[in-house]
């Protein structure tokens, strides 16, 4: 089987390899004549930012470049971004890079034309509807991480820098207009960002398949999402030159970020905090506290996940789809407990006060309280 398609769903996706060759076809698509290149510090000097440095300026393109993003990138990354995008007289934006670097690109793209702080535009009811939809510019999406899956959200998660507390900044408009995945782009992925990023995509699987709203469609994406983890995944973090792994991970990825419109969980709304006020990878994070919280959920998840581990080939149904989880984490070199992260028992009711506000709240299972996320918190301790 070739692993070379043209999607439209749920946005225009060239997926194959060597087709980031194909960006300036792609921002003529969008209708990008001067983009603006936002990544983050990581990427900025690496080859594979460099050879579509090269690309864009061979099209007529320019080599505009922001690369100011952390981790967990905040309102004043966002700031220096929008700064960046104006002074260069960009007309749309390339999002280039792993979660944090894709975040923030839609952000700038979103937010250069608003009068509005980006706070007014948090995904609560319809205060989307408060932006200048007239003023967002083109997205073109450039995954070079197998994760997130942001390049087909309609979303960002943007860190209060004073706060420290995670917000989810939502519009429609903010879904890319086309998507580049290449996994070429993700062969230099080191081991450990390759089983952390894949982790996240796999949570996203997870917790869309244990969320109790009604949607079948994302519902089957998260049961093949999580099959192509547990059988590529593996494969990727041993041999990062796999090209068939590399290729099934990034679909993987934009799996879970498609799935997760049926709702997120405990997982979500318990990794938020600590990578909030530790700096930690949000993946990873991720990956310590899912055996706890699908331990958690099991008398309201056990039968569909019955079910999923079937389809998957896992011996032992719920009990064994955990068991394997546990694993697969161990396999991957990912830590047990969230100690090794340098969370202290002291920092538990301030995480469980943030978690409980966290959107992903909304699509667990069983309701999330105050006691019991402290009580996964300490269960993960």
């Amino acid at each position: 089987m070739t692993l070379t398609g043209n999607w439209s769903y749920p946005t225009a996706i060239r997926f194959g390899a060597g087709r980031i060759k194909e960006l300036a076809e792609a921002c003529a698509q969008a209708g990008i004549t001067r983009p603006l290149l936002a990544t983050d510090r990581g990427l900025a000097d690496l080859p594979i930012t460099k050879a579509t440095l090269d690309i864009m300026e061979a099209a007529g393109l320019g080599r505009g470049l922001f690369s100011e993003v952390d981790p967990n990138p905040n309102e004043k990354n966002l700031e220096a971004g929008i700064a960046a995008y104006k002074a260069g007289g960009h007309d749309g934006v390339i999002a280039f890079g792993g979660g944090s670097g894709l975040d923030l690109a839609k952000m700038i793209a979103f937010m250069a034309g608003q009068t509005r702080p980006v706070w007014d535009f948090e995904d609560i009811g319809d205060w989307w509807t408060r932006a200048d939809a007239d003023a967002i510019a083109p997205i073109v999406a450039v995954p070079t991480t197998a994760g997130t899956g942001s390049e087909v959200g309609r979303a960002s998660v943007i860190t209060n820098s004073e706060t420290h507390v995670k917000k989810i900044i939502f519009h429609p408009k903010v879904l890319p207009a086309v998507v580049i995945c290449d996994p070429e782009l993700t062969v230099g992925m080191p081991p450990a960002i390759t089983a952390g990023t894949g982790l996240d995509a796999f949570a996203h699987c997870v917790e869309s398949f244990s969320s109790p709203h009604y949607h079948p469609m994302s519902q089957g994406i998260a049961l093949e999402g999580m099959r192509l983890v547990k059988d590529y995944l593996p494969r990727a973090y041993k041999d990062g030159n796999d090209i068939e792994a590399r290729a099934q991970m990034m679909s993987a990825a934009m799996m879970g970020a498609t799935a997760f419109q049926k709702g997120l969980g405990a997982i979500h709304a318990l990794s938020h905090p600590v990578g909030s006020l530790f700096n930690t990878h949000h993946g990873t994070t991720n990956a310590v506290f899912m055996p706890a919280v699908l331990e958690f959920n099991a008398d309201a998840i056990r039968e569909r996940f019955d079910h999923a581990a079937a389809y998957m080939d896992i011996k032992g149904g719920f009990d064994g789809f955990r068991a394997f989880v546990q694993d697969l984490n161990d396999e991957l070199g990912i830590p047990r407990r969230i100690s090794e992260f340098g969370v202290t028992e002291d920092r538990i009711p301030e995480m469980a006060a943030m978690a409980v506000e966290d959107p992903s709240c909304g699509g667990n299972p069983v309701k999330l309280t105050v006691e019991n996320l402290t009580g996964l918190y300490k269960a993960s301790l």
